[in-house]
């Protein structure tokens, strides 16, 4: 049975946090998911809000100081990445960007990512697709295409609650461990033609 390492990251500022929680339950989700391919799963969750003074520090200095540069090697090193943060303003936390702004650029270059959001209502929801979705797309990062929110209601044991975040959640882990088995596998097309770039195939038009 192989293993594949799941770096879950979790922009929640309370304790407990709904954002831990949907992070927590993704991660579940991708890991069951995993089991079905007779893979099993190291995850490694970190709370942002642990690592805030030095995030701040790196912005300032441009240094990564030990317990961060751990953080920053768990994710580059990583097969796939599960991202949650509350939604503030209609956007992403100034905790969770601030942690993507000192990363190298290159880090999430190709790599699987799940993201997820909570907020205080469903209109929030919005932002997953208008402003947490660029940002990994800018990171060249491959995102499931189902992304998950989980509003306060979506929590409670009444009907449609939990079973809905469940549902979304194993349907959004289907898809992460698509990408993770996609992109180990060998680059190359139908019949073991290898595969070109987007580049290249701009470049062969009318040749």
């Amino acid at each position: 049975m192989s293993e594949r390492k799941i770096v879950v990251l979790s922009a929640g500022l309370g304790v407990p946090s709904s954002s831990r929680m949907l992070a927590d339950q993704l991660a579940k989700s991708a890991a069951t998911r995993f089991a079905l391919s007779d893979e099993s799963v190291a995850v490694e969750t970190f709370e942002l809000r642990e690592y805030a003074v030095d995030i701040a520090n790196n912005m300032v200095t441009g240094y990564a100081g030990p317990k961060l540069a751990a953080m920053i090697d768990a994710v580059a090193s990583a097969d796939a990445l599960i991202a949650v943060t509350p939604v503030f303003s209609a956007s992403y936390s100034g905790l969770f960007k601030s942690f993507f702004d000192v990363i190298d650029k290159d880090a999430l270059a190709g790599k699987p990512v799940l993201v997820g959001a909570t907020g205080g209502t469903a209109r929030h929801s919005l932002a997953l697709d208008y402003a947490i979705r660029p940002l990994f797309s800018y990171l060249r990062a491959r995102t499931t295409q189902t992304v998950v929110f989980a509003a306060p209601e979506d929590w409670g044991s009444g009907e449609g609650g939990g079973s809905s975040i469940e549902r979304r959640s194993n349907r959004a882990a289907a898809e992460l461990v698509a990408l993770v088995h996609e992109s180990a596998a060998p680059e190359t097309g139908r019949g073991g033609v290898e595969s070109l770039s987007f580049e290249e195939i701009l470049a062969n038009v009318g040749h």
